[in-house]
């Protein structure tokens, strides 16, 4: 029982946002938005996939991860809904913008949340991890990350803003760069989809972001 409590939590979130539904295909174009901070519950569910692993020979959950793509379009919308929460003035909002939106352009970013079978499976920096993770496209492009960040205490902003967070997931913040060294992009241009690709001993799953135009 206690192994099914976030595979309900998770299913219980998917249901009441939306989610498990055909997701819509995104947009990585730049450009200002025009947001208010009741748009950001909607733009979450855009830009969020869930994917969930399962070992048909044991009938058990071997993994299950949520992800949410930090683009551009994303930040803006969060941006405007953190500056509403926290009362911050018209310049320490513009300031936030700046910074996060910089940051998208040198790196593709997504808060992820995940269970595997046993906790310490759970551990995307461990040693030797039972899960690695790769930023991919249909182009055949493959990239590691250059960092993954755990959030060892999930506290009330990532609560709030990624309600998929639950206390039986390990949360993560996992970059990768825009460029590879050899100059060629990660995200192909030409490309119709990007994803996740989490791999290991136990299978592989992705998660898939379709593109507009693809």
């Amino acid at each position: 029982m206690r192994r099914l409590c976030p595979v309900l939590l998770w299913l219980l979130w998917l249901a009441t946002t939306g989610v498990a539904c055909t997701p819509k295909a995104v947009d990585l174009a730049e450009g200002p938005r025009e947001y208010v901070a009741n748009d950001y519950d909607t733009v979450l569910r855009h830009w969020t996939r869930n994917a969930e692993l399962t070992n048909v020979s044991v009938m058990d959950n071997v993994l299950n991860v949520t992800a949410t793509y930090e683009s551009w379009d994303f930040r803006w919308a969060y941006v405007v809904r953190y500056a509403e929460d926290y009362r911050l003035t018209v310049e320490q909002r513009h300031d936030l913008l700046q910074r996060s939106l910089a940051e998208s352009r040198d790196l593709h970013t997504f808060y992820l949340a995940l269970y595997s079978q046993k906790y310490k499976w759970n551990d995307l920096t461990a040693k030797q991890p039972a899960w690695i993770v790769r930023l991919i496209d249909d182009e055949g492009t493959e990239t590691a990350p250059t960092t993954i960040d755990v959030i060892k205490r999930p506290g009330a902003i990532e609560l709030t803003y990624f309600p998929y967070t639950t206390p039986w997931r390990s949360v993560f913040r996992v970059s990768f760069p825009k460029v590879r060294a050899d100059g060629r992009p990660t995200i192909s241009s030409a490309s119709r989809w990007f994803g996740l690709r989490f791999a290991g001993a136990q299978g592989n799953e992705e998660l898939v972001w379709e593109l507009i135009g693809s």
